[in-house]
């Protein structure tokens, strides 16, 4: 198999205006840049994306990895490593797995098209969706359905550490986070910063069941899941399909129902279903009822707004989309649209890139206390991989304010060095996507602003 030798180097706007941003940035109105830059573009065959996956694979240290790329009809899904420790199996095509918080980008993909049929628009404040006799808090404006979607409500990211031994995705439920809605005092002005919040975005599930006047879970299924035939994503897993969940190192507490995150983090799926999903964001699904592609535009630029936290797991954003990330100018050859999550043993990514019209997803569970490969960010190496797909170098590394230019070993497969073993206790940290611990170093992502 021809390998790929640089992969083993891990290195308040009106709403007028807004739309406009959108429009002018939509994932499929790049034709003009597509004619510009797809002389710089050499496509390879997806198998060789199996190079990417056992390089994630080795330098994560995790217990098992799933990696899907889709271009136009080509599909390539791939296992590494185990199912659960000593299982001696690779996951499959049918594995279950946690999306986390690229559940986002469903209830994003929904809000397009209930902002596309005249259900609700991208300003209306979220106090129009509440239930009868709920108080939202305000600072100098209302909080809106855009603010929520860009993580720009001022809201926190959690309502607070759910219960002892509360099972993961299942807190807050509906009742909870209505009830502590009014007690919220937000951070800033809806609109003027970026702080990531998970709360906000089950706030925002909210809102669109009750503006379609039907249950959320309801209405994903039939707007999204049903029409792509995603039938293993869910948020009521079977007993069949919970035995069929990824494990990492470490016990990440019951399979179970996740509807009180409907909006968040709950989403249970597969890699078949992902190379459904991937293949709809990229325009190769046929016949896509209702879909939007609004949904994956640039809503807010980082300069316009004082602040950003918690969003550059992936690198720092050139702009701020619904519940997306964009890496890079939009008519850059190297342009990538990214989702991040993590949480319940899970770290998962999404990235597209709108050049090649090629898109990745890929899975992976916690390993053993220890590190990943020194220098290995497991983000960049994702973007780098789907990069080199298209024949394109590296994304540039970032520089930092008041650093320098982040290092990166240079040869971390050759050199497999691991850093001595760290106590459970000790790595113990807050989720990038979740606000619930992590378990092992070698899970967390990139270039966190936290």
């Amino acid at each position: 198999m021809h390998r790929i030798p640089w992969l083993r180097k891990p290195q308040r706007l009106t709403l007028k205006k807004m739309r406009f941003l959108a429009a002018s940035l939509l994932f499929f109105g790049l034709s003009s840049g597509l004619a510009q830059t797809a002389p710089q573009i050499t496509l390879h065959n997806l198998n060789e994306a199996e190079t990417l996956g056992e390089e994630l694979y080795s330098n994560s240290g995790a217990t098992g990895l799933v990696l899907v790329v889709v271009r136009g009809d080509q599909v390539f899904i791939h296992g590494y490593g185990e199912t659960a420790p000593g299982s001696h199996i690779a996951p499959s095509e049918d594995s279950e797995i946690r999306l986390c918080s690229l559940t986002k980008i469903f209830t994003t993909d929904l809000l397009a098209k209930l902002v596309a049929d005249g259900t609700v628009r991208l300003d209306d404040p979220l106090r129009r969706y509440a239930p009868q006799g709920a108080v939202v808090p305000e600072k100098d404006a209302p909080i809106t359905l855009l603010d929520l979607a860009t993580h720009t409500s001022g809201l926190d990211r959690e309502i607070g550490t759910p219960p002892r031994h509360t099972p993961y995705f299942t807190y807050p439920d509906y009742a909870t986070r209505w009830q502590w809605l009014p007690t919220a005092e937000l951070k800033f002005a809806p609109g003027t910063q970026a702080l990531y919040s998970n709360v906000g975005f089950d706030l925002l599930s909210d809102a669109l069941a009750n503006a379609a006047h039907t249950p959320y879970p309801t209405l994903l299924w039939s707007r999204t899941l049903s029409p792509l035939h995603m039938w293993g994503t869910t948020f009521y897993p079977t007993s069949a399909q919970c035995a069929r969940l990824l494990r990492g190192a470490h016990d990440e507490g019951p399979c179970t129902v996740t509807e009180n995150t409907q909006g968040s983090s709950g989403l249970y799926s597969t890699p078949q279903d992902m190379a459904k999903w991937l293949r709809y964001l990229v325009g190769s699904v046929a016949t896509a009822p209702g879909k939007d592609d609004s949904a994956l535009g640039v809503y807010l630029l980082p300069s316009s707004l004082k602040s950003i936290s918690g969003l550059s797991h992936a690198g720092r954003p050139s702009g701020i989309g619904l519940g997306w990330m964009h890496l890079g100018a939009s008519d850059n050859v190297s342009h990538i649209i990214e989702k991040t999550g993590g949480g319940g043993g899970f770290l998962t990514y999404i990235a597209i890139h709108p050049a090649s019209r090629t898109a990745l997803f890929v899975a992976v569970t916690d390993g053993p206390p220890h590190p990943a490969v020194p220098g290995f960010r497991f983000f960049r190496a994702s973007n780098n991989g789907l990069l080199a797909l298209a024949g394109l170098p590296p994304l540039p590394v970032a520089q930092r304010r008041g650093a320098g230019i982040r290092r990166v070993a240079a040869n971390p497969v050759a050199r497999r060095r691991r850093a001595p073993a760290t106590s459970r206790s000790q790595s113990r940290g807050k989720s990038t996507q979740t606000g619930r611990p992590v378990k092992s170093p070698s899970m967390t992502g990139d270039d966190s602003s936290q």
